[in-house]
């Protein structure tokens, strides 16, 4: 493979991070929205994470199966009209005010992103020396945490109101007076769900037309190390469903959390959130360089025991100090996603894309964490939702101590 090739490879690649951070990390903004531009509770609003997140589920495996036909470009290409094809979606949807039309154009972005992420994950672990793959995945994962901070700032500015009316400047409203509000709520979102479908519309164009090598994995010599590398992947796959169920919660909720504790109004919660997102693409940094000098699970372990006990100081505290634990905890999560992953195909030989779309298939966690934590908020209150995620970092915490003992 010519080091120019691979040079042109890991900066296009690594423009997919950035990319799908931005459709991520626009979901935390779209929460509050939806919830008041189509008067929802906590839970319904959460199905904007289900209706998203569900779609690794479903599409992880055949994102594999085509890629492990067809090569790593078709899987980019695909997924990233797919994500075109979605966020143009957002037009009509928000024309229509309908809660379903909208949760359908999520669920395709989303089936976009999982070809993406099926592709781009392993395809960067396998441009270099196998050594240097965590330390790799996490610098370019890096760029997805400015893709999330980029996100969480401007959809703060554009989408959500300066000054959103609480329930009882709702309620005072005349039936036309509300219905005429809530349409134009729901309208602010076509144009940056549009700019977006156009911006990822010209990436694809642009990875039909640059030569990528192509990554053709071969069958494992080691038959030996197999059966550990196996039990890492599948323990693997239990601490990523955790890790993603307690990031997108973290993030889902944080507006929410932000104005029930702090009393802070939503587009100042989206910038806070967007600090802690700076934080969380200068954690994966930190991570990259800490990697030379730490094993990947022991960083790993650290960092989850850090998240626990910030999450915790978010449930019993109050105040702007529960909210201020919860930006920095943005930093303390920032590695575990790309230590996982790398951990997990880590020795599988020929069945990397296998296992990178099983992996995937665990960000469904995305989907399942966010309405229990809603139907909690909804019952308890927003703070007592967060002992889930907290559960969450204590799974991850297990996984990387697994971890260390089933490196093959």
């Amino acid at each position: 493979m010519e080091p120019r090739g691979t040079r042109i490879a890991l900066i296009l690649v690594t423009g997919l991070f950035f990319l799908w951070a931005l459709a991520h990390n626009l979901n935390p903004i779209l929460i509050p929205h939806l919830r008041r531009a189509l008067q929802l509770n906590d839970m319904r609003s959460a199905l904007v994470d289900s209706a998203f997140f569900i779609a690794y589920f479903v599409m992880a495996l055949p994102a594999g199966a085509l890629m492990t036909r067809f090569g790593y470009r078709s899987g980019i290409v695909g997924g990233l009209l797919l994500f075109a094809i979605g966020a143009a979606l957002f037009w009509p949807a928000a024309t229509l005010r309908s809660y379903p039309f909208f949760l359908g154009a999520l669920f395709i972005i989303a089936s976009g992103l999982t070809f993406l992420e099926t592709a781009a994950n392993p395809y960067i672990t396998a441009l270099g020396e196998p050594s240097t793959a965590h330390r790799r995945l996490n610098f370019a994962q890096a760029f997805n945490g400015l893709g999330a901070a980029l996100a969480a700032f401007f959809g703060g500015r554009f989408i959500l109101s300066e000054a959103a009316p609480g329930e009882d400047v709702l309620n005072a409203m005349t039936p036309a007076a509300l219905d005429l509000f809530l349409a134009q709520e729901a309208l602010a979102v076509r144009v940056p769900y549009l700019i977006i479908a156009l911006v990822v519309l010209c990436a694809a164009i642009l990875f039909l037309r640059v030569p990528l090598p192509e990554i053709r994995s071969h069958a494992a010599s080691d038959e030996s190390a197999r059966p550990r590398s196996m039990r890492r992947l599948w323990s693997a796959v239990a601490a990523q469903f955790c890790y993603v169920g307690a990031q997108v919660g973290v993030a889902s909720f944080f507006i929410r959390f932000a104005g029930g504790t702090a009393a802070i109004g939503e587009q100042d919660a989206a910038y806070l959130l967007s600090i802690g997102l700076l934080l969380f693409m200068a954690g994966r940094f930190i991570g990259t360089a800490l990697l030379h000098h730490m094993h990947a699970t022991t960083l790993l372990g650290a960092s989850a025991v850090v998240a626990a006990v910030l999450t915790g100081v978010a449930v019993f505290g109050g105040g702007m100090a529960a909210v201020a634990v919860l930006i920095a905890l943005q930093l303390f999560m920032s590695i575990m996603f790309p230590t996982i992953f790398s951990l997990g195909i880590e020795g599988l030989g020929g069945r990397t894309k296998w296992g990178s779309s099983l992996l995937v298939m665990s960000i469904a966690g995305g989907a399942i964490i966010p309405p229990i934590m809603g139907a909690i908020s909804d019952r308890h209150g927003i703070q007592l939702a967060y002992l889930v995620p907290l559960g969450c970092f204590l799974a991850v915490l297990l996984f990387a101590r697994r971890a260390k003992y089933l490196i093959a």
